[in-house]
């Protein structure tokens, strides 16, 4: 009978250390499998914790509602009932609409002195007084926004432009180069379907040069107004179109709320704030300057947002006896000697809109047709490309 072969050496080794690196694999496997199911629980664990607190303290509360009010200001609206309830959001959007239209009652009073131009001693030979720059800007922060806020000194060279064509919005920078202005920010608001409208239909109503150009409330009704009189008093609050003919309305859009009056602020604190998103306003010193204040938002590592109430404040400390909120969210812009100066928080870049304050060193030059002249506004379609 044949002697049986014995094995290699090498084919011993390898089989003896086939099982080692299987077993590590199963302990690896195992490893993997434990921290998944713990990782798992954590997840659970914490989000019960963050459940529990969103919803059963004072201060997660008050952080559902800062959530839900901010959503609010965005083009995901709807997402805020995941918040708060469908039933709680309604009753939210009509609380603040109910505020703001209150906010717009009272009589405002202020008076505005423009600066009158003098002239040195030795101006007799003709030199004036140097003045400061039609347009300045300064950069604000505060907790959790950065912005700009564009002082205008001479209010009466404010103009209100429009689009250059119809069925279509137009970009700020667009509306300032092509009028040849100094500078522009966003102005009204307009009907923008599922946040993807052709900004071409504003809402309420529209003056520009002392003339109506389009009314989307009908003749006997009030809107809350932003805007300038003939003699450069900035208008905010809720008038009738008899009213603003009266007062000599020159350039105004719908919008709203009005946040400061004869010199006080109408917001009290930052939880009557209307959430946190990038801003648009527009008051005016007792020497008549205008002053535009623009935040950014939606930009974490930049900046977040700002609430109403940090705008005010931010109004009030720069001198604004009245001052009112413009359009805001992605439509909100400053542009200056055709740059744009902020960073819009639009991820398909600066909106196309109805209405911009444009700021011109000869506004009587400006040609500024009335692109919705003969249009009927139940015709118009915001959301035809």
């Amino acid at each position: 009978m044949e002697q049986a072969s014995l094995p290699k050496r090498s084919s011993v080794r390898n089989q003896r250390s086939a099982p080692k690196g299987t077993q590590k694999r199963k302990k690896k496997r195992g490893g993997f499998r434990r921290f998944s199911i713990r990782f798992f629980w954590s997840l659970v664990l914490v989000g019960a914790a963050a459940a529990a607190w969103l919803f059963l303290t004072v201060s997660g509360n008050h952080f559902r509602y800062l959530i839900a009010d901010t959503l609010i200001t965005t083009q995901h609206r709807y997402l805020a009932k995941y918040i708060i309830g469908q039933d709680e959001l309604n009753k939210r959007v009509a609380e603040y609409n109910k505020r703001f239209e209150a906010m717009g009652v009272e009589k405002d009073t202020h008076q505005i002195k423009l600066p009158v131009q003098t002239q040195t001693a030795s101006a007799e030979a003709g030199k004036e007084t140097e003045k400061p720059p039609l347009v300045e800007i300064e950069e604000v922060s505060g907790k959790g926004y950065h912005g700009y806020v564009m002082t205008v000194h001479d209010p009466k060279k404010i103009r209100l432009g429009v689009p250059a064509k119809r069925g279509k919005g137009e970009k700020v920078s667009s509306m300032v180069k092509r009028y040849g202005a100094i500078a522009g920010v966003n102005g009204g608001g307009f009907a923008d379907p599922n946040w993807k409208g052709n900004g071409f239909k504003p809402i309420g109503i529209v003056i520009s040069q002392g003339k109506l150009y389009y009314n989307g409330l009908g003749k006997n009704a009030t809107t809350q107004v932003v805007g300038i009189d003939r003699d450069g008093k900035m208008i905010a609050g809720n008038y009738s179109l008899k009213e603003l003919d009266r007062m000599g309305v020159q350039e105004a859009v719908t919008f709203q709320p009005r946040i400061i009056v004869n010199g006080k602020g109408l917001i009290k604190n930052a939880a009557e704030g209307w959430g946190i998103a990038p801003r648009t306003a527009m008051g005016q010193r007792e020497d008549g300057a205008i002053l535009f204040v623009v935040i950014d938002g939606r930009q974490p590592t930049y900046s977040v947002g700002a609430n109403l109430y940090d705008v005010q404040q931010i109004m009030l400390k720069h001198g604004a006896v009245i001052a009112a909120n413009l359009d805001g969210g992605s439509s909100t812009v400053l542009v200056k000697d055709n740059e744009i100066v902020n960073k819009p928080s639009s991820e398909y870049g600066e909106r196309y809109l109805p209405t911009a304050f444009l700021v011109f060193e000869h506004p009587e030059q400006a040609d500024i047709p009335n692109i919705w002249a003969g249009l009927n506004p139940r015709d118009i379609d915001p959301s035809k490309k």
